[in-house]
This record gives C-alpha cells, sequence and structure tokens, in this order.
C-alpha cells in the first residue's frame, strides 16, 4: 500500500509524469521526456526502461541535433482512441492508437438539418464499421474525442445556440454518444478542436501560444495558451466572429451590428459574388477560382483577409500568440488571404506583439478537427490502467 510522500508515492508519480508527456507529445526522445517532465535524466533513463519491460512504452533509435538518441512513444497496442467530428456537412471518424498513429479514418456526407438522434446514430454506425474493419478489441478504446460546431457549456456539457445544427441545441452530446458506445466520451467545439490537431499533428506542433482560426457558415477561434486549450468558465472563449468591426454594419445573427463573422462567414462572403458569378457558389469554389486569377473573388478573398486581420489584431493585443494558424477552405488560397491578414495585424496590432506572431495556413485541411477529437481523447485519459500493468509486469517498486 502506498503512502503519500513514500518513495513508492514518488516513484509512481514519476512514473505517471514520464507516461503523461509521451502520450500527450506521441514521441519524445529521453532528453525532452527530461526537459518537459524535470527529471533527472538518470531517472527518466530508469523509468523507460521499466515501462519498456513492462510493455508500456516502445523505443526506437533516432537522432537529434546530429547526436544518437533514443524515441520513447507508449506501445501501438496500449490501448485506442475515437475521434468524431460532426461538421456543417458531414461526418468523420478517425480511430488510433495511443502512439498517435491513424489507424483508419473515414467521412460521410451528413445532412445539416437531420435530428440529433439520426445524427448519433450515423456516428454510432461509422464507429462500428471502422473497428470492424480494423479489426481493434473494444475493451481497449480508451476514450472517445467528439467534435460539434457549437458552444459546449463546461460545466453541464449541454450544446448551447447554434445556427448549423439547430435540432441540436440542448443536447448532451457525451452523454449520449458514450450511452451508445459505452466508452467515455470528451467533447468541445470545432475551432477548439481544430487547434488541438494542429498543435499536436500539423502547423502548431513546437508553440504554447497559438489561435486556431476558423472561417466556414461561421468564424471562431481555438485558443491555445501555455500548450492548453483555453475555454473559459463558461465554455464560450474564441468567439473571435463577434468582434465588432462596425457597429451600423449587417445585422448578425447574435443580434449585433457588423460582426466580424457578418464580413468574413460563407453566408455573407458568397452573395456579393451573386450577380456575377450565379448562385451555385461555394467558398471552395471562390478559392480555387481565386487562385486560377478570377479577379473578383481574389478581391473578395483579400477583403475577407483584412477584416480577419483586424480580429487577429485584436487577440495579439490581448493574448500575445506566437502563432496564429487558418483553417478550414479558407487557408487554401495561401498568400491570397495569409497577405492581407499580415497587413491588417501590422497596421492594427501592438508593433512588438505583430513582430512575434507567424501566420500559416492550417496543415491539416479538414482533418484538423478530427485529429483534434483524437488528441482531446488522449490528453483526458487517465494513466493508471496503463501503469497498472507496468508495475505489476515490472521489477518490486521501491518500498
Amino acid at each position: 500500500m502506498e503512502t503519500p510522500g513514500s518513495q513508492s508515492s514518488l516513484h509512481r508519480a514519476n512514473l505517471e509524469r514520464v507516461v503523461r508527456a509521451v502520450r500527450l507529445a506521441g514521441s519524445l526522445t529521453q532528453a525532452e521526456i527530461a526537459r518537459t517532465t524535470g527529471l533527472s535524466a538518470a531517472t527518466v533513463s530508469n523509468i523507460v526502461r521499466e515501462l519498456k519491460d513492462g510493455g508500456t512504452v516502445e523505443v526506437t533509435p533516432t537522432s537529434a541535433g546530429g547526436r544518437r538518441a533514443r524515441s520513447v512513444s507508449l506501445s501501438g497496442d496500449a490501448g485506442i482512441v475515437i475521434g468524431v467530428d460532426f461538421g456543417h456537412t458531414h461526418l468523420r471518424v478517425a480511430i488510433g492508437n495511443l502512439a498517435h498513429q491513424v489507424l483508419a479514418e473515414e467521412s460521410e456526407p451528413l445532412d445539416v438539418d437531420a435530428s440529433a438522434a439520426q445524427g448519433f446514430d450515423r456516428a454510432e454506425q461509422l464507429v462500428s464499421r471502422l473497428i470492424e474493419a480494423t479489426g481493434v478489441d473494444r475493451t481497449k478504446i480508451a476514450g472517445v474525442g467528439l467534435g460539434v460546431p457549437g458552444p459546449i457549456d463546461v460545466e453541464s456539457g449541454t450544446l448551447g445556440s447554434t445556427s448549423i445544427l439547430p435540432g441540436w441545441t440542448g443536447t448532451k452530446p457525451a452523454e449520449e454518444l458514450g450511452g451508445r458506445l459505452g466508452v467515455p466520451v470528451h467533447v468541445d467545439n470545432d475551432a477548439n478542436l481544430g487547434a488541438l490537431g494542429e498543435l499536436v499533428w500539423g502547423s502548431g506542433r513546437g508553440v504554447k501560444d497559438l489561435a486556431y482560426i476558423k472561417v466556414a457558415s461561421g468564424v471562431g477561434a481555438g485558443l491555445v495558451i501555455s500548450g492548453r486549450i483555453y475555454r473559459g468558465p463558461g465554455g464560450t472563449a474564441g468567439e473571435i466572429g463577434h468582434i465588432t468591426l462596425d457597429e451600423s454594419g449587417p445585422v448578425c445573427r447574435c443580434g449585433n451590428r457588423g460582426c466580424l463573422e457578418t464580413f468574413t462567414a460563407a453566408r455573407y462572403v458568397l452573395p456579393l459574388l451573386t450577380s456575377s458569378h450565379g448562385t451555385d457558389l461555394t467558398m471552395e469554389r471562390v478559392v480555387g477560382l481565386a487562385r486560377e486569377g478570377d479577379p473578383g473573388c481574389r478581391r473578395v478573398i483579400a477583403d475577407v483577409g483584412r477584416h480577419i486581420g483586424s480580429g487577429v489584431a485584436n487577440l495579439c493585443n490581448l493574448l500575445n500568440p506566437s502563432r496564429v494558424v487558418l483553417g478550414g477552405d479558407l487557408a487554401e488560397a495561401g498568400e491570397l488571404v495569409l497577405g492581407p491578414i499580415r497587413e491588417s495585424v501590422g497596421r492594427y496590432a501592438i508593433p512588438s506583439a505583430a513582430r512575434q506572431l507567424s501566420v500559416l495556413p492550417g496543415a491539416l485541411g479538414g482533418r484538423a478537427e478530427v485529429l483534434g477529437a483524437l488528441a482531446l481523447a488522449l490528453s483526458e485519459m487517465g494513466d493508471s490502467t496503463l501503469l497498472d500493468g507496468t508495475m505489476t509486469a515490472s521489477a518490486p517498486a521501491f518500498t
């Protein structure tokens, strides 16, 4: 029996620190583990050896800074996590292991007007199909990350008002899907999961403070502060789309006038091109035409970029992030939109904050949210199950 403050409890705590660091990062060298956890190199070496002997981690040769090193990752069969992303017109599911390897991924169209029950039916079916296709053991599912396009109340887990899935307002997505799958489900909004996905796998790797901006039918931001998603006490942090740009501007769905969203979201932008390009445009098509040189589409994309840049400048002045990652279809416009964003940031942000900021397109495209859902499941799972096997299989702990 472990006593708080005893050598055995300290050893257990150090094991948990190492496992958590590796679990969140995917893989780390032993030197990186030491820096991340604050443990000595000798302690890390001993713990890694113990975890390897117990089958919890795998160690492979690598190089770091031109020197030989050993990369540590969780064992590929230590557990499974699932990511589920409900989007504006799609449902996407991915299955991954604790070594951050994606084992299977599939997307299918989703009727935006479908009821919550129908949506969860489809998610349950797609998850079951991928589990069967990969042959994974259901008993090894450690958790599920779930993304929805709307605000989640942190305390109750209830989905707030959303114009994208209006029939879902008031539901408890994690509770509903968890009851169907029989495993823990952790839920967050799509912008936060996009930020997590880019932080772990994409353009946000290596930074601790970033904002992920997603422009689609609405505009949202996922905020990462000191390496963790910042949600605010009510779960609504990051509603950058409702920064006021023009108090006499168009009426926004939130009831205010001239919100950033009214100058940048697809529902407001696409009508600007109706008279010249017809009514069948999508933001994806506008971006494609802009890249091909269409002057009207290029102008609209540039204007959108400048407006987004005004919102990003406000973020810079308030939070001073080191990186902004642009996601969604708009990111495919590249410098056609990133250049105007940087121009506005340079004009409206505090010079020192603007100099420290890099603005990049997302590296994951439409996969950012579902990979972020995997990252959410990885970050929320506990380490006890992993370590219980290690402590039993390895040499007895200090007494």
